[in-house]
């Protein structure tokens, strides 16, 4: 699964929550939900850390990393 884009995976993740949120799955299948939940949340996670760090690589200055916090915008 991992294989999938963080986009992807956000996407999917995001209609776990709906499911989820919507409250009349049954047990089994919410447990089920809950756990493709956390895995997708842990790629994301993974995949967002791995974009941290190529930015750092790409700013780093002689032999110093450059930390620049940057605002994201929210598409709501």
């Amino acid at each position: 699964m991992e294989k999938i884009s963080f986009e992807e995976a956000l996407e999917q993740l995001e209609k776990v929550v709906r499911q989820l949120e919507q409250g009349d799955v049954p047990l089994e299948e919410s447990i089920k939900l809950f756990e493709k939940g956390i895995t997708l949340s842990r790629i994301c996670q993974k995949k967002l850390d791995q974009a941290e760090a190529k930015i750092e690589v790409l700013t780093k200055q002689d032999d110093e990393v450059i930390k620049e916090s940057f605002a994201v915008e929210e598409n709501s």
